[in-house]
């Protein structure tokens, strides 16, 4: 009984700081709506990269680190051919894992667009796929262990079937494995976007293809896949940005047979080598940015998503 007369005396300051903020110049109102992000993006990110950045030109012993400005860090790190494998290694991780999600997330979210009717059955097989992804990415990653087993479910399977008379060495502690839990990872973040963007698409354009003679490739390779690019450079930066920045995965599903950039930074903090691993972490952050803007080249996702 007393929330009414406590709103109805709250109107009048209401209405006085609506027309104090009309009041106000539009560029000023501008500034005030973007301070609070700003303000958490230079504190969390922009203040810690310029701090990496200036460290990674210092230099270092066994015993601490020195303010300077030496190139060695990048010197080493540049030249050293153990370094450059592993960078090779996360791109071919990275390149191989996006074009199996781009496969999956491709198809999958073409089915549930084109080929599920009913909006609520559409939802249901959607959140069916999510709901993997409410547990933790390292339980999922765990789980593989004892599937892909020597004395695993999948060997069992396999053997059961007689399809092969001894257990599968290679599924797991390999390359194979740490593929394997990338795609169960990061498929969905493929399907999202993706899904996003076909169901953008008017269907009367894909009525009007047919009507016109066109075979479903033709449709597939000239309307819906020109359409969907937005989804599929935004899913793609995702799935490109995760594996580059994994750690867990490699170590884990590799059985230490492969590295990452990430697990070379790890080491390096682990020796506390602070230089080296800025410079690292630079490099790192490089590389991706390169990675990042050469797909927004090919599609200008912030003038496809204000379409």
């Amino acid at each position: 009984m007393t929330v009414l007369p406590l709103a109805v005396a709250a109107l009048p300051r209401l209405d006085r700081f609506a027309s104090a903020s009309r009041r106000l110049p539009p560029w000023l109102v501008s500034w005030l709506q973007v301070c609070p992000l700003a303000f958490v993006l230079v504190v969390l990110f922009a203040l810690p990269t310029l701090l990496f950045v200036v460290v990674s030109f210092w230099d270092y012993d066994r015993t601490g680190i020195y303010p300077a400005f030496v190139l060695d860090n990048y010197r080493d790190l540049l030249t050293t051919p153990a370094t450059i494998r592993v960078y090779l290694s996360s791109l071919v991780f990275a390149v191989i894992a996006w074009a199996i999600t781009l496969f999956l997330g491709f198809n999958i979210a073409h089915f549930l667009i084109f080929h599920v009717r009913s909006a609520a059955v559409r939802t249901l097989l959607f959140l069916l796929c999510a709901i993997p992804f409410w547990t933790s990415g390292i339980i999922r990653t765990i789980a593989w262990i004892p599937f892909l087993g020597r004395n695993g479910a999948f060997n069992q399977i396999v053997m059961g079937l007689g399809l092969t008379s001894k257990p599968l060495d290679f599924l797991l502690f390999s390359s194979f494995a740490v593929i394997v839990t990338y795609v169960n990872l990061f498929t969905l973040l493929m399907v999202g976007p993706i899904a996003n963007s076909m169901a953008k698409i008017d269907p009367a354009l894909i009525e009007a293809a047919r009507d016109a003679g066109a075979s479903r490739w033709r449709i597939m390779v000239e309307v819906i896949i020109p359409l969907s690019k937005t989804g599929i450079a935004l899913g793609s930066i995702l799935v490109f940005t995760q594996v580059m920045g994994d750690f867990f995965v490699v170590k884990q599903m590799s059985g230490g047979q492969s590295a990452s950039i990430v697990s070379t930074l790890a080491t390096e903090i682990q020796a506390m080598q602070y230089p080296p691993a800025a410079a690292s972490a630079v490099v790192l952050v490089i590389f991706v940015a390169l990675m990042v803007a050469g797909m927004m080249r090919i599609v200008d996702v912030r003038k496809e998503l204000v379409k």
